[in-house]
């Protein structure tokens, strides 16, 4: 009788702003090794750098308990002055991984989004404010700070309770628009997030926002080498197929 393929029990999150950090291997490795990025790192210091070839972005990784975790800074160019955009520790890494794949594509698509209220709207966000949108379950809000005469800067906060801050994103007033809209397009994405240390990545204890389902190992296993090699695949001169991430039929399917 053929063995039963191990499974392992997997946390499938939506709204995926609720799904806490994740592993900040989604972000660094494939940065390291499909996009060419050099890392480094203090052996004193609880913290990563990671540089991009053209020495122009670099992306810092250091736990602040006061401040933001993540913050990617990209030198002046001709066409645009110095810009940043900052991540708090429990920004799920699916949402930075949109600005990092943005930021590394070789070959952009003429038309990607770039109306970063857009697909909030299309998901049903609604007005709150001015110049402000707030998610369908009232735990996350985005909005535009500034003026035509003081360029504008972004912000996404997701809060839980009494308005207690989960996460902050802020994109810095030189952003690039197409950039802001990856994120946000992540963030409207109705598709769930998957963890495996459960007890760890949520940031509260809302049973709704979790469906629990055994996973073949294999599958979570392969996840992140399935993604740096279709990121590396940008880079080739030939069209490639990009190969997404198989889902395993649900088993023992539980809601908590």
């Amino acid at each position: 009788m053929p063995a039963t393929p191990e499974t392992v029990e997997v946390d499938f999150i939506t709204p995926r702003h609720l799904a806490g950090g994740g592993d900040p291997a989604w972000i660094t490795v494939p940065l390291h090794r499909a996009c060419g990025w050099s890392h480094g790192n203090d052996l004193l210091m609880p913290r990563v750098l990671l540089s991009s070839p053209d020495q122009k972005a670099i992306l810092r990784l250091e736990p602040d308990p006061d401040g933001q975790w993540w913050t990617l800074h990209h030198a002046a160019e001709p066409d645009r002055p110095a810009w940043y955009a900052s991540f708090g520790a429990r920004t799920p890494v699916e949402l930075i991984a949109a600005v990092t794949d943005t930021v590394t594509d070789p070959a952009p698509a003429a038309d990607a989004p770039s109306d970063p209220y857009g697909a909030l709207r299309q998901t049903g966000w609604s007005p709150y404010g001015d110049n402000r949108l707030v998610s369908p379950d009232k735990t996350a809000y985005i909005e535009r700070l500034g003026t035509p005469a003081d360029p504008e800067a972004w912000f996404v906060t997701v809060t839980l309770g009494m308005h207690q801050k989960v996460w902050q994103a802020r994109f810095g007033e030189h952003t690039p628009p197409h950039v802001v809209a990856a994120f946000t397009s992540a963030l409207a994405d109705p598709k769930p997030v998957l963890r495996i240390d459960r007890g760890r990545s949520l940031p509260t204890l809302a049973p709704s926002v979790v469906q629990s389902t055994d996973v073949r190992a294999v599958y979570v296993a392969g996840a992140l080498e399935e993604r740096v090699q279709t990121l590396a695949a940008r880079h080739a001169i030939a069209p490639t197929v990009s190969i997404p991430w198989r889902q395993q039929s649900a088993r023992n399917t539980r809601s908590r």
